[in-house]
């Protein structure tokens, strides 16, 4: 690896947040993906499969994103995303057979790539002068967007809007935490921290004691009965 090269990598994105951070968590959604396709045997998912669905966790969210804000996609235009998001899939691959509890691991994982490109999303928005309320919808996005490929391409409810994830409540959450901070003049790392924290430990704490909404067919029985 070339100076040039290590130079580019440690280099800040055009919005404040180091390339490495949009790289770990590039990592972290490549290897939640395929971790989850992985443990799904019942699809029959075969390996190149597999990474797909990690490259499309990995990427998803930042693709969504970049979409909205009207910006060049980040990820198709700097070749890591692509180069870390693969070999994170196929090490999320390689280490699924050996984890007894798999299925917490991804959980946890899921949690923390929702809450880490919800960070990402929300200080992308803001520096690009997008409002509080834009931002925390950006950040919502940005944090589910890779759910949402995945279950697309697995052809599975897409997660976040069924009862009992509240994926997208843990994200804005988490992004609300950011924009908060951020109004109150914090720095950007400790906001990014934050946002991660807020946002984990909300969807963690919705699978631990089985949070919900109401269902809305649930509400609906309500209203007849009421009339």
């Amino acid at each position: 690896m070339t100076a040039d090269t290590m130079t580019d990598v440690m280099t800040f994105t055009s919005f404040g947040i180091p390339l490495w951070a949009e790289l770990v968590a590039a990592g972290l959604g490549g290897l939640q993906g395929a971790m989850f396709a992985a443990g799904l045997k019942e699809r029959r998912v075969d390996v190149l499969g597999v990474v797909v669905i990690g490259i499309g966790v990995a990427l998803g969210g930042s693709l969504l994103r970049d979409v909205l804000l009207d910006e060049r996609p980040v990820v198709v235009w700097s070749s890591w995303y692509l180069v870390v998001a693969a070999a994170s899939a196929l090490l999320g691959m390689a280490v699924q057979p050996l984890l007894r509890r798999v299925d917490w691991v991804v959980i946890v994982l899921d949690a923390v790539v929702i809450g880490t490109f919800g960070a990402i999303a929300t200080s992308k928005a803001l520096a690009l002068g997008v409002g509080a309320a834009g931002a925390v919808l950006i950040g919502v996005i940005g944090g589910v967007g890779g759910s949402i490929i995945r279950d697309l391409l697995l052809g599975l409810p897409v997660a976040f809007l069924h009862v009992g994830s509240l994926y997208a409540v843990a994200a804005a959450a988490g992004a609300a935490s950011f924009v908060l901070l951020e109004a109150l003049g914090v720095g950007v790392v400790v906001d990014g921290i934050v946002c991660v924290v807020v946002a984990a430990g909300v969807r963690l704490a919705a699978v631990r004691f089985t949070w919900t909404f109401p269902e809305q067919r649930a509400i609906g029985r309500l209203r007849s009965h009421g009339s």
